[in-house]
């Protein structure tokens, strides 16, 4: 285990949240000029999940940092001119494209063990290389069928083998189109400047571990580990070489971390409004948002519906740098539909009214409906607040 030097300074539990919020993206005035592939640079990693309910997770993150950027300015940012690619960080994610280097270790450790206790026939991996290589970008149904025809994790054999290239680093998804993946060949799709740049595994990590820090401002060993899902070892192994420096966070009972350029200036400006994906990299550790935020968050989305209390996709509310509360929304037509509503104060009915308006405004509804508030008193005020 490393030895921790002393901290380089004292924070208090609201500097470490106002930190934290600055990192993230969702204090001070959004970077519009460098747009979504910014935030993609500024946070290192956005997640990617299949649920859509407003909009899929990767388009609701920069959306809660800039506001209604269209649609499919998101996409384009994401997948078009090389400037992202997807692969296993803190789980399946878009990454900036100058970071393909630094999964160097990630692809080097998929290579040398085995994956899915699936088996290959011989030749396939290698036929569905040569067919991309030959065809161009491809979708798994295009290399020969994505399934056998069972449920879940049934894959063919072409569907295995791409899948495997992919986590070998030998394929690429460059875009995402309908939810499938499209696979490249690395050698296209990678610019060359990054394609042929293998750092050893110590170098990896320690730049993960420098990047996470980064984007988090402040955070635990486990913080900063869990971000792109490295072992806790691995963080031990590079942290007095990654350039974090060492601090105490008020209430905080274990060490920390910061970026030095995160205590070089007070954290200020314009708190965003917004609701917030349950996959957003504020919120996705669930032990830091709550020692942050005083804040239990839960994705129910995979409990059984009996059990579950706020709702299938509960959206947090971001306001005033504060976790307000959270809603369940859906959507019927051109109607934002407020399945269940929660609000921790009745402060949180203005904010909850201005994110729902927005939301419903960025997705295409011209109406807001709630259908249940867990405080029967704040129904009529959030619905007079909605207009």
């Amino acid at each position: 285990m490393t030895t921790t030097p002393p901290p380089a300074a004292e924070l208090s539990a609201d500097e470490a949240r106002r930190i934290a919020l600055r990192a993230q993206g969702l204090l001070g005035a959004p970077d519009r000029r460098s747009g979504v592939r910014g935030v993609l640079r500024h946070l290192g990693a956005v997640q990617l999940d299949t649920i859509s309910v407003l909009a899929r997770s990767h388009e609701l993150i920069p959306y809660a940092r800039l506001g209604a950027v269209g649609r499919r300015t998101v996409e384009d940012a994401y997948w078009t001119g090389g400037h992202g690619f997807e692969y296993w960080s803190h789980a399946a994610c878009v990454l900036p494209v100058e970071e393909w280097p630094h999964f160097a270790f990630r692809r080097r450790a998929y290579r040398a063990r085995p994956h899915w206790h699936h088996d290959l026939p011989d030749g396939v991996y290698e036929k569905v290389i040569n067919q991309l290589r030959t065809e161009g970008p491809l979708t798994a149904t295009e290399l020969g069928g994505a399934k056998n025809g069972g449920e879940w994790w049934d894959w063919s054999a072409s569907k295995v083998a791409v899948e495997r290239a992919l986590m070998y680093g030998e394929v690429v998804c460059t875009e995402r189109r309908g939810w499938k993946r499209i696979y490249d060949l690395a050698e296209r799709a990678i610019p060359a400047e990054f394609l042929g740049v293998e750092p050893d595994d110590a170098e990896c990590v320690r730049r993960l571990v420098r990047l996470a820090g980064r984007s988090l401002g402040v955070g635990t060993r486990a913080d900063i580990a869990d971000y792109h899902r490295l072992r806790g070892e691995q963080f031990d192994a590079v942290v007095e070489d990654s350039g974090l420096v060492p601090v105490t966070v008020e209430g905080w009972a274990k060490p920390a971390w910061a970026d030095p350029e995160a205590l070089a200036t007070v954290p200020r400006g314009r708190h965003r409004t917004t609701l917030l994906s349950p996959f957003d990299s504020l919120i996705w550790e669930r032990a830091r948002t709550e020692r942050i935020f005083g804040f239990t968050h839960r994705l129910e989305a995979y409990v059984p519906k009996p059990k579950r209390v706020y709702g299938y996709f509960a959206m947090p509310l971001l306001s005033g740098g504060r976790l307000l509360g959270r809603v369940d929304p859906a959507r019927e037509g051109t109607t934002l539909v407020a399945k269940q509503v929660s609000l921790d104060t009745p402060k949180a009915v203005g904010p909850m009214a201005l994110a729902l308006r927005e939301a419903a405004e960025w997705v295409g509804c011209d109406t807001v409906r709630v259908e249940r508030v867990d405080r029967p008193e704040l129904t009529a005020p959030l619905i007079a607040a909605l207009g």
